[in-house]
């Protein structure tokens, strides 16, 4: 069973030992520009490159791209946000299924290769979550321990 860790920090340096995953949310239509994801390219090329280089076929929701940008930490580029902002009817973007379906693919990496998660508050931000929901559903998905970060 894992446990979740919340932490003071940045999430694009994430603290410990070992292996590192960090998990973020990115939408399906190949708009990069707000949110978490400009820290990513402020620290690394490779997320963005990879992202926006991606078959548009691939970027379907719960799809992962893993990006390694440093020795031990790898970026989960993992599509679960439809879109980006709310739909004519009031939706958020994000899609709970895809992150659920995300994380699990997420979670069978880490448990491979030994790693932890490290993630910001996931799909809460620009994507319109509750991080009630997206919490429980790392609960349900992962077995790894996992690092949440809050900026200081």
């Amino acid at each position: 069973m894992n446990k979740i860790h919340y932490i003071k920090g940045d999430a694009t340096n994430p603290q410990g030992e070992g292996k590192k995953i960090i998990c973020h949310i990115c939408n399906d239509i190949g708009a990069w520009g707000a949110g978490f994801v400009m820290a990513l390219s402020a620290r690394w090329d490779d997320p963005e490159d990879s992202y926006r280089s991606m078959p548009k076929e691939m970027r379907k929701l719960g799809h992962v791209m893993i990006v390694p940008v440093e020795n031990d930490i790898l970026v989960a580029n993992m599509i679960a946000q439809h879109g980006v902002g709310y739909d004519a009817a009031g939706c958020a973007p994000i899609r709970y299924h895809a992150v659920r379906e995300a994380l699990a693919a997420v979670n069978k990496l880490a448990v491979e290769i030994n790693a932890t998660l490290h993630m910001p508050r996931i799909g809460c931000g620009l994507a319109g979550g509750r991080w009630n929901e997206i919490e429980m559903i790392i609960k349900e998905e992962v077995t790894v321990d996992v690092y949440v970060y809050d900026l200081k």
